[in-house]
């Protein structure tokens, strides 16, 4: 497998983006299941997913809370913008790049 030569600062942008989705993904796990409130509810008998078929009342996301994922996901997207357009993959072969990109996102050098 090839090894890559990425600028500190794109490697910095793929720290910066796996951290925010690891928070995003944590802040997930913390919420309520419903943002808006809702009144418990219990899945159909014989339903495809095999996991929990009741779910009690939720109080939704509070506006903290709506704004902390928000955050979150802005600056995902901002991350993401800053690692898909960065000068280094014009230095990489167009059928080498989604190898490339797939090493950057690991953390390989």
């Amino acid at each position: 497998m090839a090894t890559y030569d990425f600028p500190d600062d794109l490697l910095t942008a793929q720290r910066d983006l796996n951290q925010v989705r690891a928070d995003l993904a944590a802040l997930y796990e913390r919420l309520p299941y419903s943002v808006e409130p809702m009144e418990a509810w219990q899945r159909p008998e014989g339903y495809w997913l095999a996991t929990s078929p009741a779910y009690p009342d939720s109080p939704g996301w509070s506006e903290q809370e709506r704004k902390g994922v928000a955050t979150l996901q802005e600056r995902e997207r901002e991350l993401t913008g800053v690692i898909l357009t960065h000068a280094f993959w014009d230095t990489v072969a167009g059928p080498e790049r989604p190898h490339a990109l797939a090493a950057a996102s690991d953390g390989q050098e």
